[in-house]
């Protein structure tokens, strides 16, 4: 007992040691002031703003250099390290893609920076590597961004981020040769690439002003045409719109190459128009739905008819069959009716449609021949989350990959004449199963709305309200959490953290009007949802405010953000991951102005009332003491500006009146999350987790 005793007062002392020793940068007020329809608002860091600035740089610079201090003197942060680089040291594959007689599929071998993609004949050949963007660059900030093999299987395109940004450049590789052509695409953002005879489909926008091209407002994308052998500059102008700079287009062609389908977009809003032109003669792009009043996806053609999904009159989502040439509502042919499930994909394999369905925010997947008959449901292995199904109408084979919290990525092979799945690839990762479980419950919002939320920890805790707990979500843009295996999560469970992840309104879980309940001013209410998933986890014994973390990224950072403000009582540790934290001035930025039909815009007096309740920025109130947190941001992400994470941590350290450090984390060379490389996603979690258990006093096994 005295070692134990002596080891924790050793621990107590460094921790007072570390915090005391925290000297924030002075950070400069200028006298900034805003004017908002009469109400005047202070924006004493907008200088912040400036990424091209020295003053901004040196900023940066010193506050990572005190939140390196201060994270290198966790006594168990390299052990820590040690352990989840051991853990992230397992191949990692995706599922195959056929093409022709070969067939694709990427693959790491473990703490390879970036992963491979392969080729292979049949899929018994021998796996040759045919793009390794591990020799694009020598730090692994060169992810790939998008692949599209051309229809006759002959040439590849794919596109490259660099440092993570959202920006994409486009290459084309002769398959068979494994040597580039002269073809190069450059500005292209938020589009893939759509293969159709001897070019490509793909969307751009015009060249940013030099310096500005992780800051500046992207509007007017155009859709382009390009041919193969072609410079860029030849490329054929199909569609733009010079009246509505919001516009965004995505264009997609049949495999039979006889229609291209143009979709039509106004920022992140679900509603969406449809064109499309009929490729077997000379003819016009023609409207099917020339209204934002619902949304529609293709998910392919029979014969000169559409099956289409859509929101229309079905908040879960139905399929029907569309008539271009008479697309009249009174026309359409329902396929599949909606459900009180939603429709989340469908796809159609082999003659039959595949349709995945969100029950509870787990999967299921059921199967229809073409008139809309139900055949059966796919056995899955357990409850969780399936993605796949993926292929041409005429073939009988397809994969699909199946994940929960305690099952990590699987692979099946699916015969779809025998409804029958065969264990494809197993990951290999050092992780038992049986001794964690998972279980659902649902808990009532402040309005008496029941939330679902998933909580996973080691079998056989004891709810003494003691546990340390990790409470993530996300709540936003129709995107639903479900169950999925986290290889950076086992030393939260292995050192008995509790693990819970709610799913909040403003997401897809049920459907749109599940996501219109957390839009425009009802966003509080995915606040509201939050904050009563922790107090259901305090109330069931499972933590305490002092043993409470709290993370969320992007909308989630906002999330985060606006929580702690409500309520910092609840919790011990907050991560607000590259956050939307100015809800004043997020429009302002780079794709910004697009998530205005998600949350409104300062620009409507209206909209600005309820704006200013929440920003995670505007309502940090001085004299709180607030939670441990870590806000982190990387300087090539365009997605959200940076300057959001710089203003909100100046703001919270001037504001902040307890002892619990307040500190920044700003990456290099990566951007919003997808395409980071391996060691710096590892580097990520070490500092999170670190952070987080030294805050609470704990230290973990190894």
């Amino acid at each position: 007992m005295k070692i134990v005793t002596r080891f924790f007062v050793l621990i107590l002392f460094l921790s007072i040691s570390i915090h005391a020793q925290i000297q924030y940068p002075t950070t400069k007020k200028v006298d900034h002031v805003d004017d908002y329809s009469g109400t005047k608002i202070s924006d004493p860091y907008r200088w912040l703003e400036d990424n091209n600035s020295k003053e901004t740089a040196d900023w940066v610079e010193a506050e990572n250099k005190v939140t390196h201090d201060y994270l290198s003197k966790i006594p168990f942060r390299d052990e820590l390290r040690k352990m989840l680089t051991d853990l992230w040291n397992y191949e990692k594959f995706s599922a195959p893609s056929k093409h022709g007689e070969y067939y694709t599929f990427s693959k790491n071998d473990g703490l390879q920076e970036q992963s491979v993609i392969y080729i292979q004949k049949g899929l018994s050949g021998v796996p040759e590597v045919l793009l390794d963007p591990n020799k694009l660059s020598t730090d692994g900030s060169i992810s790939l961004g998008g692949l599209a093999f051309s229809k006759d299987d002959k040439y590849l395109c794919y596109g490259i981020s660099r440092g993570g940004s959202d920006w994409r450049e486009f290459y084309v590789m002769d398959v068979l040769t494994k040597k580039l052509t002269s073809d190069y695409i450059k500005w292209s953002k938020f589009s893939g690439t759509s293969w159709y005879k001897d070019g490509f489909y793909y969307s751009r926008y015009d060249e940013p002003k030099a310096g500005d091209e992780l800051k500046q407002k992207v509007e007017y994308q155009k859709l382009y045409y390009h041919k193969l052998g072609s410079p860029q500059s030849d490329d054929i102008l199909v569609m733009e719109d010079k009246q509505n700079p919001k516009y965004g287009f995505g264009a997609g062609v049949t495999d039979d190459e006889k229609f291209l389908i143009i979709n039509v977009s106004q920022g992140t809003a679900s509603e969406n128009m449809l064109y499309y032109k009929d490729l077997t003669y000379v003819s016009r792009i023609e409207p099917i739905f020339d209204k934002f009043e619902a949304e529609y996806s293709v998910v392919d053609n029979l014969g000169a008819k559409f099956l289409i999904s859509t929101n229309y009159q079905a908040p879960n989502n139905k399929l029907i069959l569309v008539d271009p040439k008479s697309p009249a509502k009174e026309n359409w042919k329902t396929i599949i009716p909606e459900t009180k499930e939603v429709m989340q994909s469908v796809s159609l394999v082999g003659g039959k449609l595949f349709v995945t369905y969100l029950k509870d925010a787990t999967s299921k997947v059921s199967v229809f021949d073409t008139n809309g008959k139900y055949l059966y449901d796919v056995k899955l292995p357990a409850v969780g989350t399936c993605g796949g199904f993926g292929g041409k109408k005429d073939e009988f084979e397809t994969f699909y990959t199946f994940t929960s919290f305690t099952y990590p990525p699987t692979i099946y092979k699916y015969d779809v004449k025998n409804n029958k799945s065969e264990l494809f690839r197993k990951a290999a990762v050092k992780f038992e199963p049986s001794a964690y479980e998972t279980k659902e419950v649902f808990y009532k919002s402040k309005d008496g709305t029941k939330i679902p939320m998933f909580i996973v920890h080691k079998k056989g805790l004891k709810l003494d309200g003691n546990n340390p707990t990790l409470l993530y979500a996300y709540g936003g843009f129709n995107i639903s959490q479900q169950p999925g295996f986290s290889v950076a999560r086992i030393p939260l469970l292995e050192n008995n953290v509790v693990y819970a992840l709610a799913c909040l309104r403003g997401g897809s879980e049920y459907g749109e009007d599940w996501h219109k309940a957390g839009m425009f001013e009802k966003k509080q209410n995915v606040f509201d949802d939050f904050i009563a998933a922790a107090e259901y986890l305090i109330k069931n014994k499972y933590t305490n405010p002092k043993k409470l973390a709290v993370q969320g990224g992007s909308n989630g950072g906002l999330l985060i953000g606006a929580v702690i403000n409500q309520r910092p009582d609840l919790y011990k540790v907050a991560f607000p991951q590259v956050g939307v934290m100015d809800m004043l001035r997020f429009h302002k930025f780079t794709i910004g102005w697009a998530w205005v039909s998600e949350y409104g815009s300062s620009d409507n007096p209206d909209q600005f009332k309820y704006l200013i309740k929440y920003s995670p920025l505007h309502n940090i109130k001085k004299g709180t003491d607030y939670p441990a947190t870590m806000v982190t941001t990387a300087d090539h992400d365009d997605r959200v500006f940076p300057a959001h994470s710089f203003k909100y941590a100046a703001t919270l350290q001037e504001m902040n009146s307890g002892k619990n450090p307040t500190l920044i984390r700003i990456e290099t060379k990566v951007g919003h999350g997808a395409g980071t490389s391996t060691s710096k996603s590892i580097d990520l979690v070490t500092d999170l987790y670190s952070f987080m258990f030294y805050n609470m006093g704990l230290t973990p096994k190894f």
